[in-house]
């Protein structure tokens, strides 16, 4: 009996569509697919290693695309969740997607196909309000910085949005818990890497990393937002569910109650 196996890639998208095209050539028996940054070796199957080519990768990505348009985006946004063991759970999303004629990514009485939706929808959720709530500073290098700390990887998502929004501008959004970033430079954007050692949330104090006129503007939205409050109508609670408080920090409306 075929021992199953274990496939180790580099952790990138592309090369966890390289490792769907590998175990769907080589037929083989998948018992986990792991970044390599964490695999762990498992006690009954075989380890393979898996390069990225992305070749193999475009055609898995085409082939899921051609099947079902609204699948491969279901995929791509769970995956993007980094929730524990997603890889084995697309693998095996990907499979039934193959193996059914009909159509799958609606079919909630399954719960895989429900889990991955479900992973997929609070991704999206995740990835709008990353729009919505960045608000970057303008730096003495002329370039306007954000950090955000969102609770997926979101930032492959929302770098077309802020693209076409401020094209105009050099900007850099910097994710503190994955520690990468996004850099556009007024021609394209470029995932980038930062040796941060201070996370710039909205503090009161100054920095001088940062040009005065800043905080004056920071402060005339400060007070602009809470001119506009009723105090009378203020439900803290269906505010914090549209505003959770943990991304209270990075936002200059929220400056003095952080």
């Amino acid at each position: 009996m075929e021992n199953a196996k274990t496939l180790i890639y580099d952790g990138s998208f592309n090369g966890f569509l390289t490792s769907i095209f590998v175990a769907f050539e080589e037929k083989a028996q998948i018992a986990d697919i792991q970044k390599k940054t964490i695999s762990q070796n498992g006690l009954f199957s075989e380890i393979e290693t898996i390069f990225t080519h992305v070749e193999k990768a475009k055609r898995v990505w085409n082939g899921i695309q051609k099947k079902n348009h609204n699948a491969i985006k279901n995929i791509y946004f769970a995956y993007l969740s980094e929730t524990h063991g997603i890889e084995l759970l697309l693998y095996r999303y990907i499979r039934k997607l193959f193996a059914n004629q009909a159509s799958i990514h609606l079919d909630y009485s399954d719960g895989l196909v429900l889990k991955i939706s479900q992973l997929a929808k609070s991704v999206s959720r995740e990835k709008h309000r990353m729009e919505a709530f960045v608000r970057f500073q303008l730096t003495q290098d002329d370039i306007y910085f954000a950090n955000i700390e969102p609770d997926f990887d979101v930032l492959p998502l929302i770098s077309k949005h802020f693209r076409s929004r401020y094209a105009d501008q050099q900007w850099l959004i910097y994710d503190v818990k994955r520690q990468y970033g996004i850099f556009y430079d007024l021609e394209k954007v470029e995932i980038v890497s930062l040796d941060l050692t201070e996370i710039y949330t909205n503090s009161i104090q100054k920095n001088n990393r940062f040009v005065c006129e800043e905080y004056s503007y920071q402060e005339l939205w400060n007070n602009y937002f809470k001119s506009t409050n009723i105090k009378s109508r203020i439900n803290l609670k269906l505010h914090t569910q549209h505003v959770p408080k943990r991304y209270w920090k990075y936002l200059s409306e929220k400056r003095e109650a952080v």
